[in-house]
């Protein structure tokens, strides 16, 4: 009856557009992460969580205790962990994402073939990428909708726009394992894979998070304000702090191409891979 299944899905898709690539089945590669996440220790998950709230307390009221107030650019001033805050929620939906959709993938790619196993199925190549691609951003949803449930009653969010930080935080999330997972199609080694490290924490000290990027040289911040946790950190500090205008759209904007760009890769590297 499964084979049967199979076919008859298989059968489906000829002559659609784009069915060497979609069986709209997306919604079985995540009902296997569902299966494969109950297994699994929940310490993983939880680490992503406590990092952000740690260095909430640490740097927001320890060292915010010797800074005192911030004057954003543009806006009033406010308390240094209000201030940060939104950095490290952007950073708790990026980390959430693209560590799932980077060490994760590698492994399924190298060592556990699930995806060859998958595509020898009636799932297509755009069918797997969108299962890890949106199971990706669930962890960073999780992570994202904790953070706020600790800066909400601390008194950090001081709008009613702080509600669409949520789905911000989605947003975010979903083009980073995106991207995160068209890069990792591409390496063939753990030690590649660190290059992952090596660019998110640059990202992470300069982007914004605890400092504004204006005491960096013209050339400096142009080139911060090309990265995406920056547009992610712009975002969040606008809705958390109601401070709305049209550079919101911006950023939206960018995340938008990133995750069509991040999809477009992912689909044809493991078309690429896996289905010669």
């Amino acid at each position: 009856m499964i084979i049967d299944s199979a076919v008859a899905i298989a059968q489906r898709r000829v002559g659609k557009t784009g069915e060497q690539y979609f069986a709209g089945r997306v919604s079985a590669v995540i009902e296997r992460s569902i299966i494969a996440f109950k297994s699994s220790t929940w310490i993983v998950v939880a680490t992503g969580f406590v990092e952000p709230v740690l260095f909430l307390f640490a740097f927001g009221y320890g060292i915010g205790d010797l800074i005192g107030n911030v004057t954003p650019e543009g806006g009033s001033a406010i308390s240094y962990a209000m201030y940060i805050a939104p950095g490290l929620l952007a950073t708790s939906a990026m980390n959430g994402a693209i560590y799932d959709s980077t060490w994760n993938v590698f492994f399924k790619i190298k060592h556990g073939k699930l995806y060859q196993a998958m595509l020898a199925t009636s799932l297509g190549p755009l069918d797997v990428a969108l299962g890890e691609i949106i199971w990706a951003l669930g962890r960073g949803l999780m992570y994202s909708v904790g953070f706020m449930g600790v800066v909400t009653p601390l008194g950090l969010v001081q709008s009613w726009w702080a509600v669409l930080a949520i789905p911000a935080a989605v947003m975010i999330a979903f083009a980073f394992s995106a991207i995160g997972m068209a890069f990792t199609s591409y390496m063939q080694t753990y030690q590649q894979m660190d290059l992952i490290n090596v660019a998110l924490l640059p990202m992470f000290l300069f982007s914004g998070s605890f400092y504004p990027i204006t005491v960096f040289p013209g050339w400096i911040q142009s080139v911060i304000q090309s990265l995406p946790l920056w547009h992610a950190i712009e975002l969040m500090r606008g809705l958390m702090l109601g401070e709305i205008s049209s550079s919101l759209i911006v950023h939206v904007a960018y995340f938008s191409a990133m995750t069509i760009i991040g999809t477009w890769f992912t689909t044809r590297r493991l078309n690429h891979l896996f289905m010669r």
